[in-house]
């Protein structure tokens, strides 16, 4: 069984007027899947196999001049030695010559950009999504616009069991086959210390390691502090913030940086971290099924990341670079919230702002299901920020319905998405 990617019509597009594409993504996000679907008639070569990695590194050149173009190569990153051959071929002046896949994003990035600047296109696929589980083709990112919400309304569908779909995550594995959650998770952390963490660093303490991995997703949706990471794991910080990175470069984790600037002087300009999945932080945080998980006191955090992870892909699956369009704010203007007749002053926080030709939309996003205007509270700090203009801001939540509280506060049930 395949899924349909959203993605599919941007790399067509994309392939019919670049020399050579690259798609990245984390592990088992169906790279090669998504590559081999599209052009079954093209010849894959994969690194996997051991002798064709040999001979891509011990004499590139000949290598490449082997295989018949177009070629799927896949997991590219093994052997860098092909890049400047690569290079030689795209300047031939033809059009889809390779099609590249490679899971180790910022590694990767700094190969290609070296030896394949303006010769590439290069594409990030994510884990499936809600629109593609639910077979959604609409592909337009997220923004909370009059517009973006009326061409949305036209292929809502519902999203039932959301949180088992939270729990059980978005590998495409886990919803075109059978396998068994906990056999999937194991397995894939399994992989992924003994293949990709060891090739980016030295792992003399695997089960240190191990305990990290479930530290920080037990952090997810939260700020990040390398000195608590450090002293639950019984590590150096510098050692936390070199894994940390690790995980980052691998597709593992995104993080997500503050947003100020000169009219914001009392932001803080610490960054949060989310997992790309939340299937995978479910299981290295030890959660055990679905219900559990959305009574516990981290269902907030894990709705949270899951929002986030979906917004990110609403980019990605468009062909868009999103690193400098998503941000978040915390600072220390206090707002005051009333709780059971008590009033409490809290740090103004802001989950995601998307900024946007020059406006800033802000997002608040609850598991709750009985939204109100406190709730946005925090988003009139953005108004001291006079270069940018304040858009419509949303509270994505599970609420039933779309509802204006006021001209520019939206509540979006999570199929708005």
């Amino acid at each position: 069984m395949y899924i349909e990617r959203n993605i599919e019509s941007v790399l067509r597009q994309r392939a019919s007027s670049s020399r050579c594409i690259l798609v990245t993504g984390a592990r088992q996000v169906g790279k090669s899947t998504l590559l081999k679907a599209l052009y079954p008639n093209v010849r894959y070569v994969t690194f996997d196999d051991k002798l064709l990695l040999s001979a891509a590194i011990e004499d590139p050149k000949l290598f490449l001049k082997n295989l018949p173009k177009p070629t799927i190569i896949d997991e590219v990153q093994y052997a860098s030695e092909l890049f400047p051959y690569i290079k030689i071929e795209c300047d031939k002046g033809m059009y889809e010559n390779y099609y590249l896949t490679g899971s180790q994003q910022m590694q990767l990035m700094t190969k290609v950009q070296e030896s394949l600047a303006g010769r590439i296109s290069i594409l990030e696929l994510q884990n499936l999504s809600l629109r593609e589980l639910h077979g959604i083709r609409f592909n337009r990112h997220f923004v909370p616009t009059e517009e973006y919400i009326s061409e949305r309304e036209k292929e809502l569908k519902s999203y039932n069991d959301l949180w088992q779909t939270i729990y059980r995550g978005m590998y495409p594995e886990m919803h075109v086959t059978k396998r068994d959650w906990q056999d999937f998770y194991s397995s894939y952390v399994r992989t992924y210390l003994e293949r990709d963490i060891k090739e980016e660093i030295e792992i003399k303490d695997t089960l240190a390691f191990t305990r990290f991995l479930s530290a920080v997703a037990a952090r997810t949706a939260q700020m990040l502090n390398y000195a608590s990471i450090s002293q639950e794991v019984g590590v150096s910080q510098a050692t936390v913030k070199n894994w940390i990175s690790v995980l980052e470069r691998t597709g593992i984790v995104f993080i997500l940086q503050p947003y100020y600037s000169s009219h914001l002087t009392r932001a803080i300009k610490t960054p949060k971290l989310y997992f790309r999945d939340t299937g995978l932080a479910c299981y290295l945080s030890k959660w055990n099924n679905a219900e559990a998980l959305a009574e516990s006191a981290v269902a907030g955090n894990m709705f949270e990341t899951f929002v986030i992870s979906e917004i990110l892909k609403s980019f990605s699956n468009e062909g868009s670079d999103y690193s400098f369009n998503v941000f978040y704010y915390r600072g220390k203007d206090k707002k005051r919230t009333r709780e059971n007749g008590k009033t409490y002053e809290e740090e103004s926080e802001i989950d995601l702002i998307i900024e946007e030709n020059g406006t800033l939309y802000p997002i608040e996003i609850k598991k709750s299901a009985n939204p109100n205007r406190a709730m946005a509270s925090a988003f009139d700090v953005l108004d001291k920020d006079i270069d940018k203009k304040r858009g419509t801001g949303a509270i994505v939540c599970l609420y039933d319905n779309k509802i204006y509280l006021s001209d520019t506060l939206v509540v979006l049930p999570i199929e708005y998405i």
